[in-house]
């Protein structure tokens, strides 16, 4: 198996709702997306699915608690004040602020927001992981 992620797929509860909160953040799903059924989102190398948390669970074989599953995605960007920027757009989108932005023991800056269906995002500046031309992080 190559080292490599090409698709998350989120479970979500409303999947109208989650498809709007992810474009009011300035997102834009992808023309294969299935009004009603599925919607992809290009992320530039890594494709972000959203699909009915229990149609997900079906197909994954999985029993759903309905509590977080352990992950915890994130978005890097090159300044601080992205950080604040991503947070505030993200809360005005729909999302709940779990952690405003603020320096870290790590060297960076960082908040977490929550989107509509629980799923946390960090929102990071990495000093130690440059973002290339292209917005992806080089490990340092």
């Amino acid at each position: 198996m190559d080292q490599r992620i090409t698709l998350v797929t989120l479970g979500v509860r409303d999947l109208s709702r989650s498809t709007a909160f992810y474009r009011a953040l300035g997102w834009r799903a992808h023309p294969t997306s299935v009004d009603g059924e599925v919607a992809f989102f290009d992320t530039g190398g890594l494709i972000l699915a959203l699909w009915g948390r229990d149609d997900l669970a079906a197909d994954s074989g999985v029993d759903d608690s309905g509590g977080w599953g352990g992950v915890t995605l994130a978005h890097n960007v090159v300044e601080a004040e992205e950080v604040d920027a991503v947070l505030a757009g993200a809360v005005a989108a729909g999302a709940r602020l779990a952690r405003a932005g603020a320096p870290t023991p790590w060297g960076g800056y960082s908040g977490v927001f929550i989107d509509p269906d629980g799923h946390p995002w960090e929102v990071a500046v990495n000093p130690g992981w440059p973002l290339d031309d292209a917005g992806r992080p080089q490990l340092g």
